[in-house]
């Protein structure tokens, strides 16, 4: 809501009164404007004609093939572009490249800029002249140095490397030539300027190539004699002698500990078969033996005739019992003869051994003669180095001599800026822009009258006048939000009487702390015939004590929901509360619907428990009217069921009193992202020795600015005991067709089990119009 102070409510400017001088100024408004342009443009018809030449200068590295060596690289761009371009038109302007285009054309002689003319004169000789004093004697070469630096200028072109040189004179030819003579003398300048640093660089390279030389012959001769005094030779491979033969030598026992560990597997192998009694003549060193080829022929031809014999002659048969034994003969010559197979490969293996010793002996001592050698090879190394650095050093100045010559002799420099666009006479005269000086001089002489005639005005207080409040009808000023019944008794949170809380007194006077947009509600009264509500069955207290690391997951999972910001509140409308019938005064604690809202929207009450008296809807009716004016008056709202007892689709509290849903799954959006809503959920009952829904209260208490509790029908199903320590203030929601009587008994007991106040509404279907 905007405020403003009263003296600002008190006066305002008045616009039309202003807007009603300027219309009658408007004649001499136009008299001076039409003045000041006549003035103006007499003097810019007498100010002298001057014409603008332009020539563009690219600056950028150049390079061409045929003028490059072999070995140098393309010259690339300068990285700093803007620093570069800098620099070059300031070397433009530079006294030295004036000079050149002064000597070329001769400018001592132009009465325009030698100040013969009249318009060569320097600022500081005509300020000198105005005050009377006799200005110091100038050179023609400064009166011409500053009429032409006064007539030049150089720009840079946007997001280019191209430089623009700008000339202004009386004659357009003359413009056109100073502006391109300005350009080459700078191109003749840069190259001069890279010869002058070529020469330079030649003669600078002489002498480092002649200290050069002597540098290299004595590196290369030091590394020569080091090698011939330490003995350090390079063979094969650019290997030295002492390396090859420790790689020979490693070979060699290599080559020897493969034979030596080959004889003694194979050796191994056929003693192997000997004793498992199988036979050796698969193994390859028995069949080469020239021995065992025989016997093998031999007892294959025993074995033949063995087969031949016993075909006619039993098994018995003295012919069969020599055949068998000499085949049995055989093999245990063969079995020696594998034995001996054996004991000559273990020998084979033995004299590998023997030598794979010598070698290991041979391969120390070339380890220590090779130690000595790789000392003194880093030495030799150093000293290679530092030759071939110097040896590479004297190459590459050799060859940036012999290019650096070759340009100064030839005069072939390409410099690093060239003329690109050549000036050329203007048609039309740059100086001066009539249109614009005019068009200027008109908007200023406007703006400066009428902010001269507008501050006058309100420095006079002519334009100030007092705002006068406009006459309201009387029932429009006694108009008020809530009855005086519902906002002074009830309150202040007391338990007024009966007739002092239906009947507020004629004369009272009260304040209205909030917006005046809701309409009054009348008291309601109950009808006379009403159905008789059970008792309630108190509960003991609950006093849970929510675990802290349940709490912190309950505030992290409810973060979407945590501000008011986050809730997008119903577009403010006009409360429609339903008149309401007359409530009899035997009937205390009777609250309007208009009392809970006020209480709701200015805060004296946050959180609001509603009990229904015989039927759950009247809760929900009764809450969804709370909800919509704590929604139109932009509060963040919740709103949870724990008393409808009807299973939906979504989680809510009886899923999280059973622990098959989390903080985060019960509370949801409404339809209309208006505000939080937990539903009963999708179980049937709620458990009631759980904490977790009073914890999920007591939280969405400390999020929202307003939580409307909905516990269900009072009774022994109802939920109302497990809320019993909740701070929230206890409504008991009386239905069309309830009992007053009955109500009034329930409100008794509800006393009764220990809440400290209990409150009496009217459901909105019962006084519903």
């Amino acid at each position: 809501m905007t405020f403003e102070s009263q003296m600002v409510r008190d006066a305002r400017i008045d616009v039309g009164a202003v807007l009603g001088v300027v219309f009658r100024r408007l004649p001499r408004i136009a008299i001076v404007t039409v003045g000041l342009l006549a003035a103006t443009f007499a003097v810019v018809m007498f100010m002298p004609r001057l014409y603008e030449s332009s020539a563009s200068i690219l600056v950028e590295p150049r390079s061409n093939i045929y003028f490059r060596s072999p070995g140098e690289q393309v010259p690339t761009s300068p990285s700093a572009d803007a620093g570069v371009v800098s620099s070059q038109i300031e070397l433009i302007k530079s006294r030295d490249t004036l000079l050149n285009v002064i000597d070329k054309l001769d400018l001592r002689s132009v009465p325009e800029f030698n100040g013969a003319g009249g318009g060569g004169f320097s600022p500081i000789a005509i300020v000198s002249q105005l005050l009377g004093r006799k200005a110091a004697p100038v050179s023609v070469d400064e009166v011409v140095l500053n009429t032409l630096y006064d007539r030049l200028t150089v720009i840079q072109e946007r997001d280019s490397r191209i430089i623009s040189v700008l000339v202004r004179s009386t004659s357009p030819q003359l413009a056109a030539d100073v502006a391109n003579a300005v350009a080459s003398a700078h191109v003749a300048r840069r190259t001069q300027l890279s010869l002058s640093d070529t020469a330079e660089a030649s003669g600078w390279l002489a002498d480092e190539i002649a200290k050069l030389r002597v540098s290299v012959t004595a590196a290369e001769t030091a590394v020569a004699n080091f090698k011939v005094d330490n003995d350090l030779f390079i063979g094969t491979n650019n290997t030295s002698l002492a390396d090859q033969r420790l790689s020979t030598i490693a070979t060699q026992i290599t080559a020897a500990q493969e034979r030596k560990n080959t004889a003694l597997s194979r050796a191994a192998l056929i003693r192997g078969l000997i004793e498992q009694g199988q036979p050796i003549d698969g193994v390859a060193d028995v069949r080469e033996s020239v021995v065992i080829q025989q016997l093998s022929q031999e007892k294959a031809r025993l074995q033949g005739e063995k087969a031949q014999r016993a075909a006619t002659l039993l098994s018995n048969h003295p012919t069969i019992l020599a055949l068998t034994a000499q085949i049995a003969e055989l093999n245990n010559q063969i079995t020696l003869e594998g034995r001996r197979v054996a004991d000559a490969l273990e020998a084979e293996a033995q004299i590998e051994a023997d030598l794979e010793t010598s070698l290991q002996a041979d391969l120390t001592r070339a380890k220590s003669s090779a130690s000595t050698a790789t000392q003194d090879t880093v030495t030799l190394d150093g000293l290679e180095r530092e030759a071939k650095a110097q040896r590479d050093l004297l190459e590459g100045y050799l060859q940036r001599y012999s290019e650096a010559m070759s340009r100064t002799e030839s005069n072939s420099a390409l410099p690093d800026v060239r003329v690109v666009s050549v000036a050329a006479p203007a048609v039309s005269p740059a100086s001066p822009k009539t249109a614009l000086i005019l068009l200027a001089v008109g908007i200023v002489a406007l703006a400066t009258q009428l902010g001269i005639i507008i501050f006058g005005e309100l420095m006079s207080g002519r334009a100030i006048v007092p705002l006068r409040e406009p006459e309201r009808p009387q029932d429009e000023l006694d108009e008020v939000p809530f009855i005086e019944a519902e906002l002074e008794p009830e309150q202040r949170w007391e338990e007024p009487s009966d007739r002092a809380m239906l009947e507020p007194a004629p004369d009272e006077d009260f304040e209205v702390a909030f917006e005046p947009d809701l309409e009054p509600e009348p008291q309601f009264e109950p009808e006379p015939e009403m159905a008789e509500v059970p008792p309630v069955m108190p509960a003991e207290p609950l006093a849970p004590v929510p675990d802290p690391a349940e709490l912190e997951h309950l505030v992290e999972s409810l973060a979407r929901f945590g501000t008011t910001e986050d809730v997008t509140p119903a577009e403010p409308a006009p409360v429609h509360e339903p008149a309401a019938a007359p409530v009899p005064d035997s009937l205390p604690g009777v609250i309007g619907l208009a009392s809970l809202s006020s209480d709701l929207v200015l805060g004296r009450t946050h959180l609001l428990i509603l009990a229904a008296h015989s039927d759950s809807a009247d809760c929900a009716a009764l809450a969804e009217e709370l909800v919509a004016d704590a929604l139109a008056r932009g509060l963040s709202v919740a709103l949870i069921d724990a008393g409808s007892a009807q299973a939906g689709d979504e989680p809510g509290l009886s899923d999280l009193s059973t622990g098959t849903a989390s903080f985060g799954d019960v509370v949801q959006k409404s339809a209309d992202n208006s505000f939080a809503e937990v539903a009963w959920g999708q179980g049937t009952i709620i458990d009631r020795d759980s904490t977790k829904p009073l914890t999920l209260v007591e939280a969405l208490g400390d999020i929202y600015e307003v939580v409307v509790l909905m516990t269900g029908r009072v009774g022994s199903a109802s939920t109302l005991p497990m809320f019993y320590d909740l701070e929230g203030r206890l409504v008991l929601v009386a239905g069309d067709d309830d009992d007053l009587a009955s109500v009034a008994r329930s409100r008794e007991q509800l006393l009764a089990a220990g809440f400290d106040r209990c409150e009496v509404a009217a459901a909105p279907a019962r006084v519903a119009a």
